[in-house]
């Protein structure tokens, strides 16, 4: 993995919950809140300074701008929703660049896995728990900030094990 055990270490304490969040209030109310975007951006800011070595945390902004970029232009293209792309663009630089085919494969089996999951817990009593999220009523759109965040704390944990 690019990115070592340590920096997964570091990050996944501040990561977690702001995932788990955007996660939930996706699937909640069909929106990735710019607040937590932020919290995102600014935990990698801080935590990115002590955890990877200087030249690496600056060159990771690349990742964000990149990001961020491709994501207004699938958003142009209605494609993908700006939340996701912001989340996306926030994500982004916790992953090393080394890593990025690996994290596309695992986002694609979270998606996969979370749709499905999903879209069984609207058909079970399961949904009786949570029975005001908009996105159990959504048909054409689906809340991908569940699998988004579940993605960055997998990739995480996987780099944290790996070392």
């Amino acid at each position: 993995m690019g990115t070592s055990a340590q920096a997964a270490a570091w990050f996944l304490p501040a990561v977690v919950p702001i995932c788990l969040f955007v996660a939930w209030h996706d699937l909640r109310r069909m929106k990735i809140l710019n607040k937590a975007n932020l919290a995102l951006l600014i935990a990698y800011a801080v935590l990115g300074l002590i955890a990877l070595p200087f030249a690496e945390y600056l060159w990771r902004y690349l990742h964000l701008v990149v990001a961020l970029v491709i994501g207004i232009v699938l958003n142009a293209g209605r494609i993908l929703g700006a939340g996701d792309a912001k989340f996306i663009a926030a994500a982004a630089p916790f992953v090393a660049l080394s890593d990025l085919g690996f994290v596309a494969i695992l986002l694609a089996a979270c998606l996969l896995i979370g749709l499905g999951l999903h879209r069984i817990a609207a058909r079970t009593p399961l949904r009786s728990l949570a029975p005001d999220w908009k996105s159990w009523t959504e048909r054409q759109r689906f809340p991908m900030g569940f699998p988004l965040g579940v993605t960055l704390i997998l990739y995480l944990v996987l780099a944290l094990r790996a070392g």
